[in-house]
């Protein structure tokens, strides 16, 4: 007979999707709630961004975990932002300009 623990390890939910999220805690004996998803009950495929308290930590059993799936203002999200290198050139179309002036206008023999 296993005993169960007033301490539970809370699993790591970013990355999941609602359904999966929510069948993890559970699991753990732990309660989701999702402050910017009022349906999140009924949510299915969306993916969480960001919980609360983070993985590993250690809580009381029946505690409740907190979910996002939305970015929140300035966390951003629109994709990766590492440096790429070597960079483009500088210039433009300015650069393949020769001479200046009217690039149009015929030059008089």
């Amino acid at each position: 007979m296993s005993r169960k623990t007033p301490e539970v390890r809370v699993p790591r939910l970013v990355g999941l999707m609602a359904v999966d999220a929510r069948e993890a805690a559970r699991t753990r004996g732990l309660s989701l709630s999702a402050p910017d998803r009022p349906d999140f009950h009924h949510a299915v495929v969306d993916y969480v961004v960001r919980q609360y308290p983070q993985p590993g930590a250690e809580v009381p059993r029946d505690s409740m975990v907190y979910v996002w799936f939305d970015f929140g203002e300035g966390e951003g999200g629109g994709g990766v932002r590492e440096p790429r290198m070597p960079r483009p050139p500088g210039g433009g179309l300015q650069r393949e300009l020769d001479q200046p002036g009217d690039p149009y206008v015929l030059s008089s023999p």
